[in-house]
């Protein structure tokens, strides 16, 4: 085990932090640490850093263990108050340098050590590019264009743990996407809280779509550009004319629906009707027949009744969904949702797990019926990677490795991705 490990829960965005950290730890010479960086979006994801940290105190008992993200946002205490935490920083102070230059000063975990820094993250204005070079992997790489959210569905606590919404200018977005190619990155994922909100709060007129459109044509030699989440109802003209026009922008849309029902919506406090979503989907395959879409879908929000999930459940279909991504709803402490009446967890389960299987269905659909295609798979392994809609594909023979782009002719598939054949 090395002397620094990072722990990583929940987001693409807490994925592309950690790679920070990992740069401002190893430059202060921060070692014999264990960095959990934790997620809030469920009560689950909060319980799985709690059991993390005890598992790396008792497989690390002379490490330091630093606790941040989301939850350590939203609730320090309840991190500070574990025995086996030296240290919980903020959101904002685990992207700072000088955070891990004090980190490693001799002390840490001293009675004379403050043990929580954790700032307002409301007060933040301003979300700073990183020049980093590269993630563990290397086949893809985030980059961070956003944070925060201006909105308050009234299921997400995330609000509060990531403050308002702020925008990294595009001259640093560009550079820090250079940077990532020069280093051998295929593809490129830009990542935010919430994406569509870009550039509002910069100056001049910018948008997701100009932003997309300004990487593209200035990083001319990046084959491939992903986007991570986007709320479709706010998707700008100039998005909508990319995903048409750029070939280099993936076919590959996951989008926060989080639900199928119209009351359910407006419970949720979303910014959508269910025919929405139906239309933007409709228009997006009419300018690109070959894009593929995800989705978060929530099984069990407080009032739901059996005809309102079966709506939810619909909307599979009615979309044309692929990729599903289901959330069992769990009431997080200070939403509005916590103190609706609630689903029983035996329903939610069930729901959760109808969700799933009509997932499955989807995916099944997606998968057949593909052989003969001639597809490019960016290869995550020797033998695995994902086709340009982001499909799972095994392909036998190849050994060029992680991180190359390879030609193949799909074969078949065995259920949860597609078999290919590398061309020689």
């Amino acid at each position: 085990m090395s002397d620094l490990d990072i722990i990583t829960f929940g987001c693409r965005l807490n994925s592309y932090e950690s790679e920070v950290m990992r740069e401002h730890a190893n430059a202060a010479g921060l070692a014999d640490a264990v960095i959990v960086n934790t997620c809030a979006v469920t009560g689950e994801a909060v319980r799985q850093a709690r059991q993390a940290i005890r598992k790396a105190r008792r497989e690390r008992p002379d490490a330091k263990i630093v606790v941040t993200g989301c939850a350590a946002q939203i609730d320090p205490d309840q991190f500070a108050q574990m025995d086996e935490v030296d240290r919980v920083i903020g959101n904002q102070e685990k992207l700072e340098a000088r955070t891990f230059q004090s980190l490693g000063m001799p002390g840490l975990g001293t009675e004379d050590t403050e043990k929580v820094s954790v700032n307002d993250i409301m007060a933040v204005t301003e979300t700073a590019g990183h020049l980093i070079d590269g993630f563990g992997g290397r086949a893809r790489a985030y980059v961070q264009i956003q944070n925060g959210c201006d909105h308050r569905c009234t299921f997400c606590i995330i609000p509060y743990g990531r403050g308002p919404s702020r925008s990294v200018p595009a001259g640093e977005v560009v550079a820090q996407v250079r940077r990532l190619v020069e280093n051998g990155y295929q593809e490129i994922v830009l990542t935010g809280v919430d994406m569509t909100a870009y550039g509002k709060d910069l100056p001049g007129v910018s948008t997701l779509g100009k932003l997309v459109r300004t990487v593209l044509k200035l990083v001319p030699e990046l084959p491939r550009l992903r986007l991570s989440s986007i709320d479709s109802v706010e998707a700008d003209p100039d998005l909508i004319a990319a995903i048409a026009e750029e070939e280099r922008l993936m076919p590959h849309l996951h989008l926060s629906l989080q639900a199928g029902d119209d009351l359910t919506l407006k419970r949720m406090k979303r910014r959508h009707a269910r025919a929405d979503s139906v239309a933007f989907c409709e228009a997006m395959r009419r300018v690109r027949p070959d894009i593929v879409f995800g989705a978060d879908i929530i099984a069990g929000f407080p009032t739901e009744t059996a005809d309102m999930f079966q709506n939810s459940l619909s909307l599979v279909d009615d979309c044309g969904l692929t990729f599903l991504h289901v959330f069992p709803f769990s009431p997080r402490e200070g939403t509005p949702a916590a103190r609706m009446p609630q689903v029983h967890g035996t329903v939610i389960a069930e729901r959760a797990r109808a969700l799933r299987e009509k997932g499955a269905a989807a995916l099944h659909v997606h998968l057949e019926g593909a052989k003969g295609r001639r597809i490019q798979v960016l290869m995550e392994t020797d033998n695995q990677g994902r086709s340009a809609d982001f499909t799972p594909v095994r392909v036998d023979p190849c050994t060029i490795g992680a991180g190359a782009l390879v030609d193949c002719v799909v074969a078949g598939d065995d259920g949860a991705a597609w078999i290919a054949e590398a061309l020689r």
